[in-house]
């Protein structure tokens, strides 16, 4: 099961508490805390080539798109 796939099964039960509560406890996914789906990019969710340095959390591709105005200066 997919996140998005799992976001709108909450949405439709978000009328049935007793039926979202039973979802829940079996469905949710859990919280990453090693491997490669931990750390990903807040911009577009990519997993890989990941920039946490300064506390980024960017891909390189989103981090090339946006360097400049973050205010990184490209030297040549």
């Amino acid at each position: 099961m997919t996140a998005s796939d799992w976001n709108k099964i909450l949405k439709q039960l978000k009328e049935k508490p007793e039926k979202m509560q039973k979802f829940l406890r079996h469905n949710k996914p859990k919280e990453r805390t090693t491997g490669l789906a931990r750390k990903k990019c807040e911009r577009c969710g990519r997993f890989g080539a990941h920039l946490s340095q300064y506390n980024l959390n960017l891909c390189r591709q989103c981090f090339r798109e946006i360097a400049e105005e973050i205010g990184f200066k490209k030297y040549d």
